[in-house]
């Protein structure tokens, strides 16, 4: 199943700009989606979140299955139809919630058990009822259930995590194959690349994960406590071995050094809920770097957050009154905050598959990373 174009590549880097054909419309990348937890990112709007141009958003298995739960949404037609949201929707499995809900969860070769940190009921996720959990809610691209480690794990556990990942990713894909033949389900299923931070583990997962022949293909296990620098060498260790014809998707990174690592290295998709998170309590990406809005310098500035970007469709607002709402905790500053963040996300984006298309993406990476400079 061939679901991408490489439209164009950069000359110096791995990075490429292309289209990911999904049953809700096709999606440009590189692309970074917006983490909807609960069937909605954030502070955010549907109406608003396609003005802004954004065509594919997360919604989170785990939280959607404990509330509303999945007789709501059956009965309420699927998460696009529960959240109006008409464009695309990628689901995550679940697995890195379980995973960071380390003591109160069992895992087994049948799945995962674990407990509810709404009520403490008691729960069993299996990949093949997780890829029925994502076709209840319609999604349009789902992850297979895995088990992810931390950067404290041995070199043992890592294998045991990789072994049973790839068992659970044989049995989500045969039911993914399943709901397709007899339901007509149209979205895409993702494997996941773990291995941890042990170049031939990479190497061996990517290997099975590109095995399953599946239409995409996900890098999970990163951005979980490692510096910078490991990141960027484990995540160019496990590219090198997945094939190019298939989109590639980094999970749980959302700042400006960590996309630009990403795409330097071939990979099209990401998401993270920090730049929203950060929106909430105050702090701003912008073109000239972060701007921490509870600043007291801020306080009589009548300039705006950022003169390269409109975060406000056109509307001004100044960095004085946004501490101001920030300040008082008025629930307008964390909307507008959240806006402008992902306004800058979307320019970032934009502006790296325009270099890429003019053959300048070092050039342009490396002025982002003057006012972003990488920190271990």
């Amino acid at each position: 199943m061939q679901i991408f174009t490489v439209l164009d590549s950069d000359s110096d880097t791995q990075a490429r700009r292309g289209v990911i054909s999904l049953p809700h419309g096709e999606v440009e990348t590189p692309v970074f989606m917006p983490v909807g937890t609960a069937g909605t990112v954030k502070g955010m709007d549907p109406e608003t979140l396609h003005e802004m141009g954004y065509r594919l958003i997360l919604g989170n298995t785990y939280h959607l299955y404990l509330r509303p739960g999945m007789e709501v949404m059956r009965s309420l037609g699927g998460l696009h139809r529960f959240s109006t949201w008409q464009h695309n929707i990628l689901t995550d499995s679940g697995g890195f919630q379980v995973f960071s809900l380390a003591p109160f969860r069992k895992i087994s070769p049948d799945g995962v058990t674990f407990r509810s940190h709404i009520d403490g009921s008691s729960h069993l996720l299996t990949p093949e009822t997780v890829v029925d959990i994502q076709v209840d809610l319609g999604s349009d691209i789902q992850m297979v259930l895995d088990v992810c480690t931390g950067a404290e794990a041995t070199r043992a556990e890592a294998e045991d995590a990789l072994q049973t990942t790839a068992q659970w990713a044989r049995r989500a894909r045969d039911r993914w194959r399943n709901r397709r033949d007899s339901d007509g389900y149209q979205g895409l299923l993702f494997p996941i690349v773990q291995g941890n931070f042990y170049p031939d583990l990479r190497r061996i997962s990517a290997e099975e994960t590109r095995d399953l022949d599946l239409p995409g293909i996900a890098i999970g296990g990163l951005s979980v406590g490692e510096t910078f620098t490991v990141f960027q060498d484990i995540l160019a260790a496990t590219v090198e071995h997945l094939p190019r014809h298939l989109p590639r998707y980094v999970m749980g990174i959302g700042t400006p050094e960590y996309i630009l690592a990403a795409i330097q290295h071939g990979v099209d998709m990401f998401d993270c809920v920090f730049p929203t998170r950060a929106g909430r309590t105050g702090t701003l990406f912008t073109t000239r770097g972060r701007i921490n809005l509870k600043n007291a310098r801020f306080s009589h500035s009548d300039d705006p957050p950022d003169p390269v970007l409109d975060s406000f469709g056109g509307r001004s607002y100044s960095l004085g009154y946004l501490r101001h709402l920030v300040q008082s905790r008025e629930i307008l500053g964390s909307i507008l905050a959240t806006r402008h963040n992902l306004r800058f996300l979307k320019w970032l984006v934009d502006e790296s598959k325009r270099a890429i298309s003019e053959n300048r993406f070092s050039a342009f990476k490396k002025e982002i990373l003057e006012v972003y400079p990488p920190r271990d």
